[in-house]
C-alpha cells in the first residue's frame, strides 16, 4: 500500500487505527477445547479488551466515513469494514495495480517531455508542471 498524506493523518490519530484499517478489523475469538479450535464469541463474553478492540473497528469506519463526501459515500456504503473501504476508495482513485503502472508510465513521459506551451503564461506552465509532479507522488512515484 502506498502511504500518503491520509495515512500521514491516520497515524496521528492513532497507530492501532492504522493497521484496522490496513489489515482489518479485530475479530474477537475463543479457544474451544484442548484442539485449539478458534471460534467467534458470542456478545455476552467479550472482555474490556474485545469491547475496547471493536471500539477502535467503529471508529477507524468513522473516520473513514466521515471524511468523504456523498458520491463517495454511494460508492462505500456496502462495505463491511474499514479496511474493505480503504480498498474500495484506493481501487477507485488509484485503480487496479496495472492501472496505476498505466498512470504512472504516462505521466513519466509526460513529465520528460514536458515543455512550455507557446500560448501559456509561466504561471500556468508552473501549475501544469505541478500538476504532473503532484499526481506521481500521488501514487507513489518521486521524481
Amino acid at each position: 500500500m502506498v502511504e500518503d498524506k491520509n495515512d500521514n493523518f491516520i497515524m496521528a490519530e492513532d497507530s492501532e487505527l492504522y493497521y484496522i484499517i490496513s489489515d482489518g478489523p479485530f475479530v474477537p475469538m475463543k479457544t474451544i477445547g484442548e484442539t485449539t479450535v478458534q471460534v467467534l464469541k458470542i456478545r455476552k463474553e467479550y472482555n474490556d479488551v474485545d469491547r475496547k478492540a471493536i471500539e477502535k473497528n467503529f471508529r477507524a469506519n468513522k473516520i473513514l466515513v466521515y471524511g468523504i463526501g456523498l458520491d463517495e459515500y454511494n460508492r462505500i456504503s456496502a462495505c463491511q469494514s474499514a479496511n474493505e473501504i480503504w480498498k474500495t476508495l484506493q481501487v477507485a482513485h488509484e485503480g487496479t495495480t496495472q492501472v496505476k503502472l498505466s498512470k504512472i508510465d504516462m505521466l513519466t513521459t509526460e513529465y520528460e517531455l514536458f515543455m512550455m506551451n507557446l500560448d501559456e503564461s509561466i504561471q500556468d506552465m508552473h501549475i501544469r508542471f505541478t500538476s504532473i509532479i503532484n499526481e506521481l507522488h500521488s501514487l507513489g512515484e518521486s521524481i
